[in-house]
């Protein structure tokens, strides 16, 4: 089994905020990141996908096709945007990089599948240099 990534990134805005609580709780569980006015982070996304080198072109998935997924479905929506009021997908969760990456996870796996044999195996998403998180789909 052979694993090949693509890394891409993003800017977006977005605000850790729990309605149900007090703008106290909030502030206490959620830090800066509760900040009434939004923050934002230059987000990098690496793509991980797995399986057998095509026997005529070696590939386990054309990259540029698996680019052109990414940008497509994920980045155009994402970048410069604000992740709790502009995205759709995104409507009615909690903005965390835990909840994005299990979202990318579902819109990029059926489209991994559509151009190639390869299978989506895992999200990496890095909010900043020093926080990140890892979906692998389970």
């Amino acid at each position: 089994m052979i694993y090949i990534s693509r890394q891409e990134h993003f800017n977006a805005a977005h605000k850790l905020y729990n309605p149900k609580w007090s703008e106290e709780r909030n502030r206490e569980v959620f830090g800066p990141c509760a900040n009434t006015n939004w923050h934002g982070h230059n987000f990098d996304l690496i793509v991980t996908v797995k399986g057998k080198p095509d026997p005529e072109t070696g590939f386990v998935i054309d990259l540029k096709q698996l680019s052109t997924v990414i940008r497509t479905h994920i980045i155009d929506q994402v970048d410069h945007k604000n992740l709790n009021l502009d995205v759709p997908f995104m409507q009615g969760q909690m903005a965390s990089t835990e909840n994005l990456a299990i979202a990318f996870w579902q819109i990029l796996a059926p489209e991994i599948e559509r151009i190639s044999a390869a299978r989506l195996h895992s999200i990496k998403l890095y909010e900043t240099p020093r926080n990140f998180v890892e979906y692998l789909g389970e």
